[in-house]
């Protein structure tokens, strides 16, 4: 198989930035979901504040991402630019913020994404009065600088079985599972930033293919819809990744005979929601036939018991420590699945104040 596309998404829940080569790191690619928008609840309710994904906000899909670089190479070089592009042409407007901003004056809080909290940094003026004019509510734009939150459930590569088949009888297996319901301690080898549920998610074109298939002739599935980081191409079937529990990289170096490899761990799958059926040109549920997507999936893609309701489409995968020092990923690298399961994973429903709470990717 080969790398055919790469995607990162600055500010959580806008539009992708396709991309053509990222470093690989154990949090993800460097620019992918380092900020995140909440609403502003009126005073006196709690909590204060509501995390904002294009699940629930589907006018978030109007807002195109840009990466610019400067100088340099690296992330504190390089410019964030969001345009909102609304249907109506009068409201369109732009706003650039530096991609790794000095936090040194900006005020610490704490914010909550499913049951997993960290600290991190409200961005202020110019950007928070901006995204508030877009949406006609009050917006607070965060930034997680150098905090991360701990994985939750079974997601981590490190918590013992991840839901797939075992020889281990079910007393052992149900006594190793109770810990992982609850949020792990941030390691260095561990720890999300405001992506929901891993560092990566990996899909294929073939999956892509069957999507498309379901709607009317000349129509494709935008794949961005369904917000990958990594797409691969030439997988044996649809939905093989389902069942992938490694994947090995390989990726050429500085000069055409170098080349180097690096693992990925492939713990969950990923269950998906109304945010694949919305329409990027009106911010609204399609009233084309892609606007049914989610019901046409749920048809057969109900695979995962333990998030029963939704159709599974992608796989959450981590970066294995080798000990390297920095990795590469780029657009043609080749890719060997490493570790195929016996059977589907079971996504965890992580446990949050004693309730049940499925956590779904966006």
């Amino acid at each position: 198989m080969k790398v055919t596309q790469l995607y990162t998404y600055p500010i959580k829940s806008l539009r992708a930035v396709p991309i053509t080569a990222a470093h690989v790191t154990p949090h993800g690619f460097p620019s992918d979901r380092r900020f995140m928008m909440f609403k502003v609840l009126p005073d006196g309710q709690e909590p204060h504040f509501q995390r904002m994904t294009i699940t629930f906000f589907h006018h978030m899909a109007l807002f195109l991402q840009r990466i610019e670089t400067r100088e340099g190479n690296d992330n504190a070089d390089q410019t964030l630019t969001v345009m909102y592009r609304p249907p109506e042409e009068a409201q369109r407007k732009d706003i650039s913020m530096p991609l790794v901003p000095s936090t040194s004056d900006l005020e610490q809080i704490e914010v909550d994404l499913h049951g997993s909290p960290t600290k991190a940094y409200n961005m202020g003026e110019p950007y928070n009065s901006w995204f508030s004019s877009c949406f006609g509510w009050e917006v607070m734009l965060v930034y997680l600088g150098p905090f991360r939150r701990p994985v939750l459930g079974n997601l981590s590569p490190n918590t013992v079985n991840n839901g797939s088949s075992s020889n281990q009888s079910w007393y052992s297996s149900i006594t190793q599972a109770l810990p992982s319901l609850l949020p792990s301690k941030v390691k260095d080898e561990d720890g999300l930033t405001f992506t929901d549920c891993a560092p990566y998610l990996v899909v294929t074109e073939e999956s892509l293919k069957d999507v498309s298939d379901r709607l009317p002739n000349g129509e494709e599935m935008d794949i961005t819809k369904f917000r990958p980081n990594i797409v691969l191409s030439g997988s044996a079937s649809a939905y093989e990744e389902d069942f992938w529990g490694g994947l090995k990289v390989t990726t050429k170096g500085t000069t055409e005979v170098e080349q180097e490899s690096f693992d990925l761990i492939l713990t969950q799958n990923c269950g998906r929601c109304v945010s694949i059926n919305v329409d990027y040109t009106t911010g609204k549920t399609s009233t084309r036939e892609d606007g049914s997507m989610l019901k046409k999936l749920s048809k057969d893609r109900r695979v995962d018991a333990g998030v029963k309701y939704s159709p599974i489409f992608g796989r959450y995968a981590f970066l294995k420590a080798d000990g390297l020092s920095e990795r590469i990923i780029r657009l043609g690298d080749e890719v060997h699945v490493s570790k195929t399961n016996l059977e589907r994973t079971r996504f965890p429903y992580i446990s949050q104040n004693g309730r049940a709470k499925q956590i779904i990717d966006d």
